[in-house]
């Protein structure tokens, strides 16, 4: 984690103390406590609101949670786990150590679109990171945000590397921008780091999330776990919305209305690889979004979200692939309520017309889907 700043009050700044982030935890060294399950109680004297009592805001009843198929992968492949762990984490905080180094400096911005921001934080980020790829892997295929697909499509191996995911956060210094980092073997999510970034001018912290298939969802080496809330007007809700103006991003502002009416509140930070690790921490229960792409959602956390006992299918309740253009991640236990409102939401948009086919799916590459 990068130190605490005390300095000027003046933003942007200059800093003459430039923060460092401090390399992860050393499982050998820290043992892993019981796994984090937060649950929600009854606070004395305040009765939750029943179905009788507010039946717009209770969605029905599942005594049974329907159960929906993995989106990780069975394997990590020929590389021994804990030696792609170690590359993923170590990609994650050189990129995380670049953009720290600049979090308080004046940022130097252009455009992709009208909205769409890009710094050079961004890709002196991604240099940083596809170094340590190249070194360790130099046969693995890569795909990052800002300098494409890279590499030889045989390889069974895809890096999808988001070097600032929330780049317009960072560029006003709004605390929800993270580094993430995530290796597919054959299509599905095989390893994962995000970095996120805490705190705020003159306070900037990290805390680094990760995970392996089969080997559990960690938050600076502590093991953790998504939330058991089962009752969507219990629930705290994140979602987001793309740079387009189009009919999937009406149909969310009516799903974010919805929601918003009949759950304790949705949140939209504006970083999907924070979204989702969120989730996977168990402080919100669930995330949804249209037009997201591979770095976003393979760049990790949907691994970490179903290491932390999540579930993840496509936002019509089908079966999910990093290259899909909707996802929807929850606690697991809520995901079938969700999908009451947000799967024929979906369904409509599909029969307009609105294309849902895999996309940034390199030609050639092989997958197990």
């Amino acid at each position: 984690m990068g130190r605490s700043l005390l300095s000027s009050t003046v933003i942007p700044v200059r800093f003459p103390q430039i923060p460092k982030s401090i390399p992860p935890f050393n499982r050998s060294i820290h043992p892993i406590p019981p796994t984090f399950a937060p649950n929600y109680q009854r606070i004395r004297g305040f009765s939750i609101p029943t179905k009788t009592f507010c039946t717009k805001a209770v969605l029905s009843e599942s005594p049974n949670p329907k159960r929906y198929p993995k989106m990780g992968s069975d394997s990590v492949g020929p590389i021994p786990p804990s030696e792609l762990i170690q590359v993923v984490e170590h990609a994650a905080n050189t990129g995380a150590q670049v953009v720290m180094e600049a979090v308080n400096k004046p940022r130097n911005v252009t455009y992709k679109g009208l909205t769409d921001l890009v710094t050079d934080t961004d890709k002196m980020s991604e240099a940083a990171i596809l170094e340590v790829v190249r070194k360790n892997f130099g046969d693995h295929l890569i795909l990052g945000e800002e300098g494409g697909l890279i590499g030889d499509t045989s390889s069974d191996y895809l890096w999808c590397i988001d070097p600032l995911d929330g780049t317009t956060n960072f560029a006003h210094c709004y605390p929800s921008f993270a580094v993430s980092v995530g290796v597919l073997f054959r299509g599905k999510p095989a390893a994962a780091a995000v970095v996120e970034f805490v705190g705020g001018p003159m306070c900037w912290n990290t805390r680094i999330f990760s995970a392996t298939t089969g080997g559990g969802a960690f938050c600076n080496g502590q093991k953790i776990h998504a939330s058991q809330t089962d009752l969507v007007e219990q629930s705290l809700l994140v979602t987001g919305f793309g740079y387009e103006h189009d009919d999937a991003w009406a149909t969310n502002i009516d799903l974010f209305k919805e929601f918003t009416d009949v759950s304790r509140g949705v949140r939209r930070l504006g970083a999907a690889a924070v979204d989702m690790c969120h989730v996977a921490l168990g402080i919100v229960e669930a995330y949804w979004e249209y037009r997201l792409k591979p770095w976003d959602m393979a760049a990790g956390v949907l691994q970490i979200v179903e290491e932390a006992g999540g579930t993840v299918t496509c936002m019509d309740g089908g079966k999910f692939c990093v290259f899909d253009r909707s996802v929807l991640v929850s606690n697991g236990v809520l995901h079938s309520k969700l999908l009451e409102r947000i799967g024929p939401a979906t369904e409509k948009l599909k029969k307009k017309g609105i294309d849902f086919s895999l996309w940034y799916k390199p030609e050639n590459y092989n997958t197990d889907f």
